[in-house]
């Protein structure tokens, strides 16, 4: 008897990586809008696919609300890098700070669906806001090394108030001026006790 030879792992067919991008941004919106109420059958609708598509990628509601919540705090760290090389450190960590604050505004808008995984939340928080950390100290360090800003608090409290704006605002994304206008305000404290 000839073995036959192994079956070479394959990438997801890009038409299936496609489908598995709709119906996360799908499941954002509809988060976003339904909260708890919202169904998987209306997910799969605002995507354009089948129940059976969805399920296929996201076997439970769970795994939806995890592959949302995974996939916003990857775009963010993503967004560091891309941001640190093609902007100045200052106005680089100035654009991350106001992604974080969209981000913490569509986290307020998930809370209910996140509190409702069977797990429970504490693994998906612990490995964003590890991450997280990692990404804010390295876009502040590098706005130090500049010499454009001085710093002498931890830089998470810069978030932490952030999302204590979050929390003021309940999440509204229609306060993303006012946010804008704080950010200006943090990175112009900063920028005041930059070495001379």
């Amino acid at each position: 008897m000839i073995d036959s030879p192994e079956t070479p792992s394959r990438k997801p067919r890009a038409d299936a990586a496609r489908n598995r991008g709709r119906l996360i941004d799908a499941a954002k919106a509809v988060f976003a809008e339904r909260g708890g109420t919202a169904s998987l059958e209306e997910v799969a609708r605002t995507a354009g696919v089948g129940s059976g598509t969805l399920y296929r990628h996201f076997p439970t509601r769970d795994a939806l609300i995890e592959a949302v919540y995974r996939n916003e705090s990857d775009q963010l760290v993503q967004a560091a890098s891309e941001l640190a090389a093609s902007r100045p450190p200052v106005e680089a960590l100035r654009e991350w700070m106001r992604l974080f604050f969209n981000y913490m505004s569509v986290k307020h808008g998930m809370m209910e669906l996140l509190d409702s995984l069977a797990d429970g939340k504490s693994s998906l928080y612990a490995a964003s806001g590890a991450e997280t950390k990692r990404t804010i100290d390295f876009l502040v360090a590098n706005a130090v090394a500049s010499g454009e800003i001085g710093i002498d608090v931890d830089p998470l409290d810069l978030l932490r108030a952030l999302g204590g704006m979050v929390q003021f605002s309940g999440g509204r994304i229609n306060e993303e001026a006012a946010a804008h206008a704080i950010i200006d305000i943090m990175i112009s404290g900063l920028q005041a006790k930059r070495p001379h």
